[in-house]
């Protein structure tokens, strides 16, 4: 498999992510914090190093969005990150197309399941209220757990929790919410916000069935929140299989 972490010659080079696939930017490689991807205008580092980790790759980006009569309405810029070993778990899809596995809900499955670390950062395009992205997690975690009847009283207690962190904060625009899911521990996950004007703040999640469903909704294949990040990340990963 390809070093992902390597060094270019350029250090001011800028890749637009309307004009280049994520798959294309990662067949060179890349110094850590001397390069970024634009999601929208706004810079994702290639290589993030949540914790004590060793540094994650940016494997897919996108955005969260909706039409009204014809005018899209941009919400959110997404980075997914990865430790670049993610590709030794993926195996089975070596040689597909981009296009079928960003349509193969069991190829997102593997990626969510594999135990590599995995961190998303999410950048606030319209403001909106912390309370309002809340009630929109709660209902999508929610929904989920039901669905599959694994919505009980721990489940409702961990997201009222999460609720509860968001419920006073406001994001503003630029404002930046990350997410990370570490390979030890598949019960939990580590949630930041930060904001221009206060101290970043932080909650754990500990219930399994929550964090696996909050990566379900930003990665989950065809039910993914996002479907411009779910193919950005079909695009690298298919590229990145083609050279093994």
């Amino acid at each position: 498999m390809a070093d992902l972490s390597g060094v270019v010659t350029s250090n001011t080079r800028l890749f637009s992510a309307n004009k280049e696939s994520a798959a294309g930017f990662f067949r060179n490689n890349f110094q850590m914090g001397t390069e970024v991807v634009k999601v929208d205008e706004i810079p994702f580092p290639l290589q993030v190093t949540p914790s004590t980790t060793k540094p994650l790759s940016l494997l897919g980006h996108g955005i969260t969005d909706i039409e009204i009569h014809f005018l899209q309405i941009k919400f959110t810029a997404i980075g997914v990150y990865m430790d670049s070993e993610i590709v030794t778990y993926l195996q089975q899809w070596k040689g597909k197309k981009c296009t079928d596995l960003a349509e193969d809900d069991d190829f997102f499955e593997a990626i969510i399941s594999a135990p590599v670390d995995k961190f998303l950062r999410i950048v606030v395009i319209k403001e909106i209220k912390g309370s309002q992205y809340g009630v929109q997690l709660e209902s999508a975690v929610r929904d989920r757990l039901a669905a599959d009847d694994r919505y009980e009283d721990e489940e409702e207690a961990a997201l009222e929790e999460l609720i509860e962190f968001f419920q006073p904060k406001y994001f503003k625009k630029d404002s930046i919410l990350t997410y990370y899911f570490p390979a030890g521990s598949s019960a939990s996950a580590e949630i930041a916000f930060t904001t221009e004007g206060k101290e970043e703040s932080k909650i754990k999640v500990e219930n399994a069935n929550v964090v696996e469903t909050i990566k379900k909704w930003y990665l989950g294949g065809t039910r993914g929140v996002s479907q411009t990040t779910i193919s950005s990340l079909a695009n690298t990963l298919a590229a990145e299989l083609s050279k093994e």
